[in-house]
């Protein structure tokens, strides 16, 4: 075998003999079953050392050209061109299980995790304005303790989260009246890993879990997909309907109630004081546990702090599940768990066993965030920016949207759930809205059913500067108009 070899190229000569010997395969001047010469006798040939050939041939049978027999010497592999293989056929059928999950991701999929309209403003965000979160110190922060701690904060770290994070996290509670050890705090990544690792250790599939009717539509999602049976609850001005809730415990047998008594999500209301002890006291009656959703408490803009559920618990009947994404930051993904005695277990054990732990990194840099009381000056600053926002979208919505639409004024969180004008869908209404520039969360998305609230919009008030307010309200009283002149 002839291969011309350059002593003095830059290209090592075993690459040479490979790249020689590959040409020849592919092209066919080598064809399937030739034998290549032995090792010993090419290097001979070529004036190289023997270990050459073998690297070359080594390359050549990881390359999937040449296979080597033992004893006998290394031959050609047939070479296969992509026209030989059949193509795949889009609108063929696929394997069941395969159908099953498109099925169930058709039933799931987010739209939100389409690209924005970079002119389009949208009220449809479910979380406040990252923009207002200060980057530049977060990042000294971040610089601080990768110096600090060096390879520490790049550690799997604690099953239970960092502890000095759950020390903070236990003084924040401790403020807003809820007394946690940090022993009894699990860090999770984010409120969502928490409501899914608790509904995974108290239920099964064909369970019944009680929710407010309208609720959060990712936990819906999350309930769904776990294959458990929703059963809602209406909601009016003061939340949870609990006078309607034993009548249901009696007749549905749940395994466990999941609700936000702090600015509801989507209705932006509070559960009442009487509510909230009415709703302990039967949870305790029938043995159901509670889980507390707590995703904006902090956000009150006026009026006084109701107590958390947690904080009225003397049994252990309720988990709290609170969150740092909404409110600083949401890629920062981080939450956490307070409960009790074997429930906390369990839920420590599943999380070992769903992530390990959460990014230990992010955990030491919040708590430092937070130690020097930069939290709690961000927390401040951004009640009085979304109060401002929230005022701003109540007036332009008195400003512009036509006559007989309606909505309650929240006193806290991030959102306010309008009901429009003669009976309007709201599910229509998107397609126009988003043709003016402007976009919102249809009322039904929220409903178990996906089809209550038609006439209800979701606007969420925090996630945009005063002016796009103003901007967004205007473009969608036009859309409203629009629709209305169409019936």
């Amino acid at each position: 075998m002839r291969i011309p070899l350059d002593p003095q190229s830059r290209i090592p000569l075993y690459q040479q003999i490979e790249s020689h010997i590959r040409g020849s395969i592919l092209s066919g001047s080598l064809p399937a079953d030739t034998r290549l010469p032995a090792s010993r006798q090419l290097a001979r040939d070529l004036g190289v050392n023997r270990a050459t050939v073998e690297n070359a041939y080594s390359s050549l049978e990881a390359g999937g050209l040449v296979f080597s027999r033992m004893g006998s010497g290394t031959y050609v592999l047939p070479v296969f061109s992509l026209s030989e293989f059949p193509k795949r056929d889009m609108n063929s059928s696929m394997p069941l299980w395969q159908t099953a999950l498109q099925q169930n991701m058709d039933n799931s999929m987010d739209e939100g995790d389409e690209a924005p309209d970079p002119g389009l403003i949208s009220f449809a965000s479910g979380i406040s304005d990252a923009r207002q979160f200060p980057v530049e110190e977060f990042r000294k922060v971040l610089q601080n303790v990768m110096r600090r701690d060096r390879i520490d904060a790049l550690e799997y770290g604690e099953r239970r989260g960092y502890a000095p994070l759950r020390k903070g996290i236990a003084q924040i509670l401790a403020s807003q009246g809820l007394q946690a050890h940090p022993e009894n705090i699990l860090i999770t990544a984010g409120s969502q890993q928490a409501i899914f690792l608790a509904s995974q250790i108290l239920l099964k599939p064909g369970d019944v879990v009680l929710v407010e009717d309208p609720t959060y539509s990712a936990a819906i999602d999350l309930f769904r997909a776990l294959g458990f049976q929703i059963v809602g609850i209406p909601v009016d001005g003061q939340g949870m309907q609990v006078e309607r809730l034993e009548t249901i415990l009696q007749l549905h047998h749940p395994k466990l109630i999941y609700t936000m008594p702090n600015f509801h999500n989507p209705t932006g209301t509070c559960l009442s004081s009487p509510r909230r002890r009415q709703l302990i006291v039967l949870a305790e009656r029938y043995n159901v546990p509670i889980l507390e959703d707590d995703f904006v408490g902090d956000l009150r803009y006026e009026g006084h702090a109701q107590p958390s559920l947690k904080s009225l618990d003397s049994g252990g009947q309720v988990i709290y599940v609170g969150t740092f994404s909404k409110m600083l930051m949401p890629g920062l993904r981080v939450g956490f768990i307070v409960a009790d005695g074997p429930v906390y277990d369990s839920l420590l054990n599943f999380k070992r066993l769903s992530d390990l732990a959460t990014s230990t990194l992010i955990q030491r840099a919040l708590e430092s965030y937070m130690t020097v009381g930069r939290y709690q000056t961000y927390l401040h600053r951004s009640r009085q920016v979304f109060r401002q926002r929230r005022d701003a979208m109540v007036n332009a919505i008195r400003r512009h949207f036509p006559k007989g639409g309606s909505f309650e004024i929240p006193k806290g969180g991030l959102f306010i759930w309008l009901k429009l004008p003669n009976r309007l869908s709201s599910n229509d209404l998107l397609g126009i809205a988003c043709k003016e520039g402007a976009a919102f969360s249809p009322g039904s998305s929220f409903f178990i059913d996906g089809k209550s609230g038609d006439d209800w919009m979701r606007l969420n008030f925090a996630s945009q500067p005063v002016e796009d307010i103003e901007e967004g309200i205007k473009r969608l009283g036009a859309a409203i108009r629009k629709m209305k002149a169409k019936r």
